[in-house]
């Protein structure tokens, strides 16, 4: 039986891979036992009972987890950035997809900063408990290697994400499309001082949104513009069948985070046919070779690339980055 330990998953980006994950795996008839974060307690209901425990998330909980269920299972595979607490006589994966911890911006709150140091502090004390490291891109394997050692080999390239169905729409003419939650990295302020600017300017454009009100703020600074007017949609979370219906009609996908791990976003966008115009990053050129970048921490460099995006017809974005979701299940098998 092989362990899915999902512990700290139960949000964001991590939490969609993660049901993704879980439908595959249950998809293939995996003998699997799983190990959820308790804040997902009214999720994956499907699963029997006796297949999956719900733990509230901390070192201690899962380290007695592991303790007294050492010789149940024959595979792990960690989905929660951090390996076991304990050294296993059987193989182990951990899936590493929290680039904060390699390259922590620095216009991030000090506490986040702190938490980011303190979490990537105990996944360096803990890997000597993995067999195997699994990253979502070769950028963020060259980050990991230059700050960890481990014997390359062991670093494994698997990115995933559930495909969208897309519908067959008319690209509504300069429309903008950015999914991703609100965390401060993602970056909308600069993206709404952009936007305002350009509309404000050019009178064109708009822009698709995703910030549900748990980031409370930023959802209440998106009303605020709406209400003076700008042609924004906020769709706060949005389900898949919503997703790809909005990126089938959108022109561009516009992507300012100053961070990724996959980048699940831009992938959905090209593959639901939009040109993306993003941060001159090493995540984003490692997905796709974008139809226009711009410097994510300027406001003007993103309002320009706005203008210039409305104004003239841009390069097909050329997806690099695919699906390896079957390579995975058979590592668990």
């Amino acid at each position: 039986m092989v362990l899915i330990d999902a512990l700290y998953i139960n949000n964001g980006g991590g939490k969609i891979l993660l049901d993704y994950l879980v439908k595959e795996i249950e998809g293939k008839n995996i003998n699997a036992y799983y190990l959820f974060d308790l804040r997902c307690i009214n999720d994956f209901q499907f699963i029997p009972t006796h297949r999956k425990i719900y733990l509230r998330a901390s070192l201690i909980k899962r380290h007695q987890f592991y303790k007294k269920n050492l010789n149940l299972f024959t595979k792990v595979f960690c989905f929660g950035n951090l390996p076991p607490t304990i050294k296993l006589n059987i193989p182990v994966f951990t899936y590493f997809h929290n680039r904060l911890f390699l390259k922590i911006p620095q216009n991030l709150k000090f506490k986040t900063q702190v938490f980011l140091k303190l979490k990537f502090f105990i996944f360096k004390l803990l890997i000597k408990n993995t067999d195997y490291i699994i990253l979502q891109s070769n950028v963020i394997k060259e980050e990991f290697l230059k700050l960890i050692n481990i014997d390359s080999s062991k670093v494994l390239v698997l990115p995933f994400y559930e495909p969208i169905k897309y519908s067959n729409s008319i690209k509504v003419k300069h429309s903008f499309i950015y999914v991703s939650s609100g965390i401060e990295y993602k970056n909308h302020k600069r993206l709404l001082d952009a936007f305002t600017m350009v509309y404000d300017f050019t009178k064109k454009g708009s822009l698709i949104l995703t910030i549900d009100d748990s980031y409370i703020d930023l959802y209440n600074e998106i009303k605020l513009l709406i209400d003076r007017g700008y042609p924004i949609i906020n769709l706060g979370f949005a389900k898949k069948e919503l997703l790809a219906r909005e990126y089938s009609k959108a022109e561009f996908a516009i992507y300012p985070s100053l961070t990724e791990s996959l980048g699940l976003g831009v992938v959905e966008a090209i593959e639901g046919g939009c040109d993306v115009i993003g941060a001159d990053l090493p995540y984003l050129h490692a997905i796709c070779q974008p139809s226009l970048v711009f410097d994510p921490l300027s406001v003007d460099s993103i309002k320009n690339s706005i203008i210039f995006a409305i104004n003239h017809i841009l390069p097909n974005t050329e997806q690099k980055l695919f699906n390896e979701v079957n390579k995975i299940i058979s590592l668990l098998k």
